[in-house]
Protein backbone atom coordinates (compact mmCIF):
# COMPACT_ATOMS: atom_id res chain seq x y z
CA UNK A 1 0.00 0.00 0.00
CA UNK A 2 1.30 3.45 -0.92
CA UNK A 3 1.25 6.13 1.79
CA UNK A 4 0.02 9.41 0.29
CA UNK A 5 1.60 12.50 1.88
CA UNK A 6 1.18 16.28 1.76
CA UNK A 7 4.20 18.37 2.84
CA UNK A 8 3.51 21.87 4.20
CA UNK A 9 6.30 24.33 5.07
CA UNK A 10 6.75 28.00 4.19
CA UNK A 11 10.48 27.49 3.53
CA UNK A 12 10.76 26.18 -0.03
CA UNK A 13 14.12 24.45 0.45
CA UNK A 14 12.90 22.63 3.57
CA UNK A 15 9.61 21.69 1.94
CA UNK A 16 11.26 20.46 -1.26
CA UNK A 17 13.92 18.57 0.67
CA UNK A 18 11.40 16.68 2.78
CA UNK A 19 9.27 15.98 -0.29
CA UNK A 20 12.26 14.57 -2.20
CA UNK A 21 13.26 12.33 0.70
CA UNK A 22 9.77 10.92 1.08
CA UNK A 23 8.99 10.64 -2.63
CA UNK A 24 12.14 8.55 -3.10
CA UNK A 25 10.65 5.79 -0.94
CA UNK A 26 8.90 2.93 -2.79
CA UNK A 27 5.92 2.98 -0.43
CA UNK A 28 5.45 6.77 -0.12
CA UNK A 29 4.04 9.28 -2.61
CA UNK A 30 4.02 13.06 -2.06
CA UNK A 31 0.74 14.15 -3.66
CA UNK A 32 1.01 17.89 -2.92
CA UNK A 33 3.08 20.62 -1.29
CA UNK A 34 1.82 23.69 0.58
CA UNK A 35 3.49 26.97 1.59
CA UNK A 36 1.11 27.92 4.41
CA UNK A 37 -1.55 26.46 6.69
CA UNK A 38 -4.47 27.47 4.50
CA UNK A 39 -2.90 25.76 1.49
CA UNK A 40 -2.27 22.68 3.63
CA UNK A 41 -5.94 22.43 4.63
CA UNK A 42 -6.99 22.93 1.00
CA UNK A 43 -4.53 20.25 -0.17
CA UNK A 44 -5.88 17.74 2.35
CA UNK A 45 -9.44 18.45 1.21
CA UNK A 46 -8.48 18.06 -2.45
CA UNK A 47 -6.15 15.06 -2.30
CA UNK A 48 -7.32 13.17 0.80
CA UNK A 49 -3.78 12.12 1.87
CA UNK A 50 -2.95 9.59 4.56
CA UNK A 51 -0.36 11.81 6.27
CA UNK A 52 0.19 15.57 6.49
CA UNK A 53 3.69 16.80 7.33
CA UNK A 54 3.01 20.25 8.79
CA UNK A 55 5.25 23.07 9.96
CA UNK A 56 4.15 24.84 13.14
CA UNK A 57 5.06 28.40 12.14
CA UNK A 58 3.65 29.46 8.76
CA UNK A 59 1.99 32.57 7.29
CA UNK A 60 -1.72 33.05 6.50
CA UNK A 61 -2.71 30.20 8.85
CA UNK A 62 -0.32 28.72 11.41
CA UNK A 63 0.30 25.00 11.58
CA UNK A 64 -1.56 24.43 14.83
CA UNK A 65 -4.74 26.01 13.49
CA UNK A 66 -4.38 24.01 10.29
CA UNK A 67 -3.88 20.83 12.30
CA UNK A 68 -7.06 21.47 14.27
CA UNK A 69 -9.06 21.82 11.05
CA UNK A 70 -7.52 18.77 9.37
CA UNK A 71 -7.98 16.52 12.42
CA UNK A 72 -11.57 17.70 12.86
CA UNK A 73 -12.48 17.18 9.21
CA UNK A 74 -10.60 14.01 8.26
CA UNK A 75 -8.76 10.87 9.34
CA UNK A 76 -5.49 12.22 7.93
CA UNK A 77 -2.57 11.65 10.31
CA UNK A 78 -0.70 14.87 11.13
CA UNK A 79 3.00 15.13 11.94
CA UNK A 80 4.05 18.55 13.23
CA UNK A 81 7.51 19.85 12.29
CA UNK A 82 9.26 22.70 14.07
CA UNK A 83 12.65 24.05 15.03
CA UNK A 84 11.33 24.46 18.58
CA UNK A 85 10.19 21.87 21.12
CA UNK A 86 8.31 24.32 23.34
CA UNK A 87 5.75 22.78 25.68
CA UNK A 88 2.84 24.90 24.50
CA UNK A 89 3.30 23.57 20.97
CA UNK A 90 3.22 19.98 22.17
CA UNK A 91 0.14 20.39 24.37
CA UNK A 92 -1.81 22.37 21.76
CA UNK A 93 -0.89 19.93 19.02
CA UNK A 94 -1.94 16.93 21.10
CA UNK A 95 -5.24 18.56 21.94
CA UNK A 96 -5.75 19.16 18.23
CA UNK A 97 -5.34 15.43 17.63
CA UNK A 98 -1.96 15.23 15.88
CA UNK A 99 -0.19 11.88 15.75
CA UNK A 100 3.41 13.01 15.59
CA UNK A 101 5.78 15.78 16.60
CA UNK A 102 9.32 16.03 15.23
CA UNK A 103 12.05 18.63 15.22
CA UNK A 104 13.24 19.89 11.83
CA UNK A 105 16.76 18.57 12.40
CA UNK A 106 15.35 15.04 12.20
CA UNK A 107 17.56 12.56 10.33
CA UNK A 108 16.44 11.36 6.89
CA UNK A 109 15.76 7.80 8.08
CA UNK A 110 13.82 9.01 11.11
CA UNK A 111 11.62 11.21 8.92
CA UNK A 112 10.72 8.29 6.68
CA UNK A 113 10.24 6.03 9.68
CA UNK A 114 7.98 8.66 11.28
CA UNK A 115 5.60 8.69 8.33
CA UNK A 116 5.37 4.90 8.39
CA UNK A 117 4.89 4.84 12.17
CA UNK A 118 1.91 7.21 12.23
CA UNK A 119 0.40 5.45 9.21
CA UNK A 120 0.54 2.21 11.21
CA UNK A 121 -1.51 3.89 13.95
CA UNK A 122 1.29 4.58 16.42
CA UNK A 123 2.20 7.98 17.85
CA UNK A 124 5.49 9.65 17.11
CA UNK A 125 7.31 12.19 19.26
CA UNK A 126 10.91 13.32 19.31
CA UNK A 127 12.66 11.63 22.29
CA UNK A 128 13.26 14.93 24.10
CA UNK A 129 9.58 15.83 23.75
CA UNK A 130 8.41 12.38 24.83
CA UNK A 131 10.38 12.51 28.09
CA UNK A 132 9.03 15.94 29.00
CA UNK A 133 5.50 15.06 27.96
CA UNK A 134 5.29 11.92 30.10
CA UNK A 135 6.86 13.78 33.03
CA UNK A 136 4.31 16.57 32.59
CA UNK A 137 1.30 14.28 32.58
CA UNK A 138 2.67 12.09 35.35
CA UNK A 139 2.47 14.95 37.85
CA UNK A 140 -0.66 14.99 40.06
CA UNK A 141 -1.60 18.52 38.99
CA UNK A 142 0.24 19.17 35.77
CA UNK A 143 -0.19 22.68 34.31
CA UNK A 144 -0.73 21.35 30.79
CA UNK A 145 -4.24 20.13 31.63
CA UNK A 146 -6.94 22.16 33.40
CA UNK A 147 -8.36 20.76 36.63
CA UNK A 148 -12.02 20.06 37.20
CA UNK A 149 -13.84 21.63 40.20
CA UNK A 150 -13.07 18.51 42.21
CA UNK A 151 -9.35 18.84 41.58
CA UNK A 152 -9.02 15.96 39.12
CA UNK A 153 -7.62 16.54 35.64
CA UNK A 154 -10.29 17.51 33.13
CA UNK A 155 -10.87 15.00 30.32
CA UNK A 156 -9.27 15.25 26.92
CA UNK A 157 -11.00 17.66 24.60
CA UNK A 158 -13.13 16.09 21.88
CA UNK A 159 -10.67 17.25 19.22
CA UNK A 160 -8.03 14.89 20.60
CA UNK A 161 -10.33 11.92 20.24
CA UNK A 162 -11.40 9.98 17.22
CA UNK A 163 -14.47 10.62 15.08
CA UNK A 164 -17.54 12.03 16.74
CA UNK A 165 -19.71 9.16 15.66
CA UNK A 166 -17.49 6.33 16.90
CA UNK A 167 -19.45 4.01 19.14
CA UNK A 168 -22.82 4.52 20.72
CA UNK A 169 -23.20 8.02 22.09
CA UNK A 170 -19.97 9.26 20.45
CA UNK A 171 -18.52 12.18 22.40
CA UNK A 172 -21.38 12.17 24.89
CA UNK A 173 -19.61 9.42 26.83
CA UNK A 174 -17.25 10.66 29.54
CA UNK A 175 -13.75 9.24 30.05
CA UNK A 176 -14.83 7.04 32.98
CA UNK A 177 -17.72 5.42 31.12
CA UNK A 178 -15.48 4.81 28.14
CA UNK A 179 -12.90 3.18 30.40
CA UNK A 180 -15.53 0.77 31.73
CA UNK A 181 -15.99 -0.62 28.22
CA UNK A 182 -12.51 -2.14 28.22
CA UNK A 183 -11.96 -5.82 28.93
CA UNK A 184 -9.51 -6.73 31.70
CA UNK A 185 -6.81 -7.51 29.13
CA UNK A 186 -7.40 -4.25 27.29
CA UNK A 187 -7.10 -2.32 30.55
CA UNK A 188 -3.84 -4.12 31.34
CA UNK A 189 -2.59 -3.24 27.87
CA UNK A 190 -3.51 0.42 28.41
CA UNK A 191 -1.56 0.46 31.67
CA UNK A 192 1.46 -0.90 29.85
CA UNK A 193 1.14 1.69 27.06
CA UNK A 194 1.01 4.43 29.70
CA UNK A 195 4.34 3.15 31.04
CA UNK A 196 5.88 3.65 27.60
CA UNK A 197 6.16 -0.05 26.78
CA UNK A 198 6.46 -1.28 23.19
CA UNK A 199 4.25 -4.03 21.76
CA UNK A 200 7.05 -6.54 22.24
CA UNK A 201 7.49 -5.52 25.89
CA UNK A 202 3.72 -5.68 26.49
CA UNK A 203 3.58 -9.14 24.89
CA UNK A 204 6.35 -10.36 27.21
CA UNK A 205 4.71 -8.81 30.28
CA UNK A 206 1.26 -10.26 29.55
CA UNK A 207 2.62 -13.53 28.11
CA UNK A 208 0.75 -13.18 24.83
CA UNK A 209 1.77 -12.76 21.18
CA UNK A 210 2.53 -9.38 19.62
CA UNK A 211 -0.39 -9.98 17.27
CA UNK A 212 -2.69 -10.24 20.28
CA UNK A 213 -1.24 -7.05 21.73
CA UNK A 214 -1.87 -5.21 18.46
CA UNK A 215 -5.47 -6.42 18.55
CA UNK A 216 -5.88 -5.18 22.14
CA UNK A 217 -4.36 -1.80 21.23
CA UNK A 218 -6.60 -1.40 18.20
CA UNK A 219 -9.70 -2.33 20.21
CA UNK A 220 -8.98 -0.06 23.18
CA UNK A 221 -8.22 2.93 20.95
CA UNK A 222 -11.55 2.41 19.18
CA UNK A 223 -13.48 2.04 22.44
CA UNK A 224 -11.84 5.08 24.03
CA UNK A 225 -12.24 7.11 20.80
CA UNK A 226 -8.54 7.97 20.74
CA UNK A 227 -6.39 8.53 17.67
CA UNK A 228 -3.21 6.79 18.82
CA UNK A 229 -0.99 5.58 21.63
CA UNK A 230 0.19 8.97 22.86
CA UNK A 231 -3.40 10.05 23.45
CA UNK A 232 -3.90 6.75 25.27
CA UNK A 233 -1.05 7.70 27.62
CA UNK A 234 -2.66 11.07 28.35
CA UNK A 235 -6.05 9.41 28.82
CA UNK A 236 -4.64 6.87 31.30
CA UNK A 237 -3.17 9.62 33.50
CA UNK A 238 -6.17 11.91 33.22
CA UNK A 239 -8.63 9.20 34.30
CA UNK A 240 -6.40 8.07 37.17
CA UNK A 241 -5.91 4.59 35.69
CA UNK A 242 -2.19 5.22 36.01
CA UNK A 243 -0.69 7.44 38.70
CA UNK A 244 2.82 8.85 39.19
CA UNK A 245 5.30 6.24 40.39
Amino acid sequence: MTIRVVVADDQELVRTGFAMILDAQPDIEVVAEAADGAQAVAAVREHGPDVLLLDVRMPVMDGLTAAQQVCAESDCKVIMLTTFDLDEYVHTALKAGVSGFLLKDVRRDDLVHGVRVVMAGDALLAPSITRRLIAEYARPAHPGVPLSPGGAPAPLSASASGSAGDGEGGRDKGPRSLLQQLTAREEETLRCIAQGMSNAEIAAALVVSEHTVKTHVRNLLAKLQLRDRIHAVVFAYETGLVSPG
